[in-house]
């Protein structure tokens, strides 16, 4: 495709809402944590960058195939977004005992928008996700067992360890 956006500087900027979208998820997930509630930081982070993922690839695809009448390409990715829905809803519910899974069930969701991105030749924003993505199942992880360790705090999103 001649009309993918090409990455530069002045793209860059694009790919704030990603980052924005993560941190902003995590604080609330802190907030939820603290609380004693089921879904934490990494969950709640990875769900905000899998919503603003798809939206960003919506506006970028919308833009692409505008004049294109009898294509929707969005129709293909809204039934993505149904499916994995339906496969993280599994994924919960098979290990609900513990309450785990719904970090991975996230991380799949956005696994999904990593592959739709990627799909439609966005890879700098598949790119930037998942690198995000990673950092949330790594660095936010760190910085749970640290709280945990200083101040009490207990994820109870991760399951057994």
């Amino acid at each position: 495709m001649d009309t993918v956006p090409a990455i530069s500087l002045a793209s860059l900027s694009s790919y704030l809402p990603l980052l924005i979208a993560a941190v902003l998820g995590m604080v609330i997930g802190l907030e939820r944590s603290l609380a004693g509630k089921t879904a934490g930081m990494r969950t709640y982070a990875l769900v905000a960058l899998g919503s603003c993922l798809f939206i960003l690839v919506s506006r970028i695809i919308g833009e692409m195939f505008l004049s294109v009448t009898l294509f929707d390409p969005l129709r293909v990715a809204a039934a993505i977004v149904m499916g994995i829905g339906f496969i993280g809803t599994g994924i919960a519910a098979m290990s609900s005992v513990h309450h785990g899974g719904l970090t991975t069930a996230a991380g799949i969701w956005v696994a999904a928008g990593i592959g739709m991105a990627t799909g439609f030749e966005l890879y700098g924003l598949a790119t930037a996700a998942a690198v995000l993505t990673l950092i949330v199942f790594t660095v936010f992880w760190r910085i749970e067992r640290y709280l945990e360790r200083v101040g009490g705090y207990k994820p109870i999103d991760e399951g057994q360890r």
